[in-house]
């Protein structure tokens, strides 16, 4: 049994070196510059050992982390794969980030290397703290490393054997520090162990049912970010520990997906509700059901279009519910009949996860919520190690580590409720997260931005819902002079690009409302509950500003 990332990808490797790892798919390849076609498991562990041999011969080992900003190309697994195998956590980071966003991961995650694009190489010198060390290495677009691009690391001693790693990576190291927002500001950085990720590639090879993976057989297409965890550890690791074949796209373009399905022979595809939205918004097509996908897995498929979608295309999307933190440790997915399309429903859990749907506590343990009745989703393996599977921490956040997991259960912020067979069905966050297009964005941490705007007096942020991508971001202002209050789309175009500025396209407001006054508690703090159902009624008011049309991902 493998220890490693590395070892499992480097055990199926040996034992099937021809078997395709990676499809570039054409309209992949011309974005990225790169070649179309496969990459073999034999081929791809020639590449991850030699750039494993230039990273220990730098002096890189166990316990430090390494940025990588390079977006969901091929080569994010090789040096993902090469630097696990040394004991080296890597930290992906979002290409969408911008320069507040950088700096706090850098200073956060105190990586000491970051492997990037080369246009983004001086993004992250301008984001590297004062007296911090970083060393950033530009790579080609295949991601292959310059002859002289990695300096020795002169603070750390060389092992006199360079075979030999001391101390050598375990199940338990660190392998990735993936950030998620939260609900009091800036992101908290989840650290995940190897055996978050084997665990997440063995849940999804043994799940069974509709979701059954079929050894050596599978091709998966993705368009979602490798600085998520549904891509990095579901995707991947599936792939990895049956001997499958990752078909990664640069991100989800409508107008070509199945044409990527098709050329990629995908059998297996991964969503998030806005792309079940945008496929049926199409015409409809005599080749809608000239595919070889045999399900879907993901999560927030519009309830009114589920089935719909189903009977259009050919394939079932199995809804499934996870979370960054807790990884395959409690995964409940849509995979056996009845399913309940269209009712928000994602599944029974099963015998190894315990949950208790908790209502608004009047002792300090919860009370449990009854049939049909919602209440927040608390979680935790069964038997006696209630985090096996999850996250190990929040790095550097003790206390929310601890908060997350009072009363011995993972408390997740979600609403959901379960009927009388035991069928679990979404029904709202209970957190202060805008999920916009499958992004979860803080609300604290954008309007920590938009309050640097000169004429900001208050701000407040919430998700006001988008036909589309779920939710958009709805920023509720009050402005120091009332008489700014004429120029309401200038002021609104320039708090936008304050945001798009220092933080990713997507968190940007998509509406500006200027108000005379935010709802605020008796303590004056922001009512979130009177915010939300504000922001639902504020697009097309006369005082709100729609600026969607400015939010565009950077290049």
């Amino acid at each position: 049994m493998s220890d490693t990332v590395f070892q499992a990808f480097s055990t199926m490797a040996r034992a099937q070196p021809d078997a395709d790892f990676l499809f570039t798919d054409a309209h992949t390849a011309n974005a990225y510059g790169i070649r179309a076609g496969a990459l073999s498991y034999g081929d791809a562990l020639l590449r991850i050992e030699a750039l494993r041999e230039r990273y220990l011969a730098a002096g890189f080992s166990a316990g430090q982390r390494a940025g990588l900003l390079l977006e969901n190309r091929p080569a994010f697994f090789l040096h993902w794969f090469a630097l696990n195998a040394l004991g080296v956590s890597v930290v992906p980071i979002n290409g969408d980030l911008r320069s507040a966003e950088l700096r706090y991961l850098v200073e956060h995650s105190e990586m000491c290397l970051a492997v990037t694009l080369p246009e983004r190489a001086a993004d992250l010198r301008a984001a590297t703290p004062p007296g911090r060390t970083l060393q950033i290495v530009a790579v080609d677009p295949d991601g292959a490393l310059p002859a002289a691009a990695l300096a020795p690391l002169p603070s750390l001693a060389r092992p006199t054997d360079p075979a030999r790693l001391d101390p050598p990576p375990t199940v338990h190291s660190e392998c990735a520090l993936l950030y998620t927002s939260g609900t009091t500001g800036r992101p908290k950085g989840c650290v995940l162990s190897n055996d978050y990720f084997l665990r997440a590639g063995r849940w999804y090879a043994n799940v069974g049912g509709l979701a059954s993976l079929r050894p050596g057989s599978e091709r998966l297409i993705t368009p979602l970010p490798l600085s998520h965890m549904n891509a990095m550890a579901y995707s991947a690791m599936a792939m990895v520990v049956t001997g499958g074949c990752l078909v990664q796209l640069d991100r989800f373009h409508p107008g070509t997906w199945w044409r990527s399905v098709r050329e990629s022979r995908a059998t297996v595809a991964h969503y998030l509700g806005v792309m079940p939205a945008m496929l049926l918004g199409a015409a409809a097509d005599a080749a809608d059901r000239d595919h070889a996908l045999r399900f879907g897995f993901g999560a927030g498929v519009d309830k009114r279009q589920h089935a719909a979608f189903e009977a259009r295309f050919g394939f079932p999307l199995l809804e499934a519910w996870a979370m960054t933190e807790t990884g395959a440790g409690a995964v409940v997915i849509a995979n056996h009949e009845p399913r309940h399309v269209g009712q928000a429903s994602f599944g029974r859990a099963g015998a190894a996860l315990e949950l208790r749907l908790v209502t608004d506590a009047v002792s300090p343990a919860g009370i449990d919520a009854g049939i049909d009745q919602p209440g927040e989703l608390w979680v935790r393996a069964a038997g006696g190690d209630a985090r096996r599977g999850f996250f190990t921490e929040y790095l550097k956040d003790a206390d929310a580590t601890a908060e997350a997991w009072a009363d011995g259960w993972f408390h997740t912020g979600d609403l959901v409720r379960r009927d009388a067979q035991g069928n679990l069905y979404f029904v709202d966050r209970r957190k202060n997260v805008i999920r916009r297009s499958g992004e979860n964005i803080s609300a604290v941490e954008v309007e920590s931005v938009l309050a640097q705007h000169r004429q900001v007096k208050a701000v407040a942020v919430a998700a006001t819902p988008d036909a589309v991508r779920g939710d958009e971001v709805l920023a509720c202002v009050v402005l120091h002079a009332t008489d700014a209050a004429h120029e309401p789309q200038r002021i609104a175009r320039e708090i936008t690009q304050l945001a798009l500025d220092q933080l990713a396209y997507y968190k940007a407001p998509g509406y500006v409302a200027f108000m005379e006054a935010l709802p605020l508690t008796v303590s004056q703090k922001i009512q979130r509950a009177e915010l939300k159902q504000l922001a639902a009624t504020l697009p097309g008011r006369s005082n709100c500003i729609d600026t969607r049309a400015l939010k565009k991902r950077q290049r």
